[in-house]
């Protein structure tokens, strides 16, 4: 089997179910393909998320012209430190960048404030810490993008989509610092069980993604494990973290039911139950 070939159509669910956390720009099928191929599942529903100004941008346009897309809009933890210092080396694997400094970055943000004002915009991320991929020369713009969507999805009544990457407590820190936005999303939940309590005591929603069905992915699992049910979302992050069996291949949101089904059977409960509490926390996570 070819590692570039997309993986087959799943049995559908019985119950609709919405992908919380797709980047649809970045995947090999149209905009109508994805959607059909996700609608043919009973995933009736993806939050686009964009990752910087011309993502976001996209995100709002798609959004507007599909009434199942609802979109994020944000400048992605590793995009703030690009826009400041730049990228002569390439080492956020995209395109170099020479560096615009603080002022390009206040431009960027004053764009997501506008585009966070639409009504068919949803929520303000992915937004957070990235220690893995950022050095230390970038954390303090990191910090200050973070803080600056903080208070934009604030200010704007938007759900706040947290990417945090091998950073727990400094996101969890800011948070608290800053005061988390009343609907606050932690996308592709990466913590173990007990920050999933930590989260849940303030009520953060946690989003899973395919990495939860990993054999590696045991804390993971536990966290979802211990997570309130209605606290739960459920997300593809395609075209990355395809769910086992297809790891490594590329993801779409019709693949959706692969991971419910695997988080079903971490959680003790049916498909159909699952599938309806998650679509619920989804439309009030997002407000739609």
């Amino acid at each position: 089997m070819s590692r570039t070939e997309a993986p087959p159509l799943p049995e559908p669910l019985r119950v609709p179910v919405a992908d919380s956390h797709t980047h649809l720009d970045m995947q090999d099928a149209t905009v109508e393909e994805g959607l059909a191929r996700a609608a043919a599942v009973n995933v009736t529903t993806v939050v686009q998320v964009g990752c910087d100004v011309t993502g976001s941008r996209w995100a709002a346009e798609t959004a507007a012209a599909h009434p199942s897309v609802h979109a994020a809009v944000a400048l992605h933890p590793n995009e703030a430190p690009r826009i400041v210092h730049g990228d002569p080396d390439g080492w956020s694997r995209q395109e170099a960048r020479q560096p615009g400094g603080r002022a390009a970055l206040d431009e960027a943000l004053a764009e997501i404030d506008a585009l966070a004002a639409l009504d068919h915009v949803r929520g303000v991320g992915e937004t957070g810490l990235d220690h893995f991929r950022t050095g230390p020369e970038g954390i303090a713009a990191q910090e200050e993008s973070f803080r600056a969507h903080i208070e934009i999805a604030k200010r704007h009544g938007k759900a706040l989509v947290i990417h945090d990457r091998e950073a727990h407590a400094d996101v969890l820190r800011i948070l608290a610092e800053e005061g988390a936005p009343e609907r606050t999303v932690f996308h592709c939940y990466s913590g173990d069980a007990e920050m999933a309590r930590v989260c849940a005591a303030a009520g953060y929603f946690m989003s899973f993604a395919g990495n939860v069905t990993f054999k590696n992915a045991q804390p993971l699992r536990d966290a979802l494990a211990v997570a309130p049910a209605e606290l739960v979302l459920v997300e593809t992050d395609a075209p990355f973290l395809t769910p086992s069996p297809y790891r490594g291949r590329p993801n779409a949101p019709y693949l959706i039911p692969v991971t419910l089904r695997a988080m079903a059977e971490v959680r003790g409960t049916d498909e159909d139950t699952l599938a309806a509490t998650v679509y619920d926390n989804t439309a009030r996570a997002f407000d739609f």
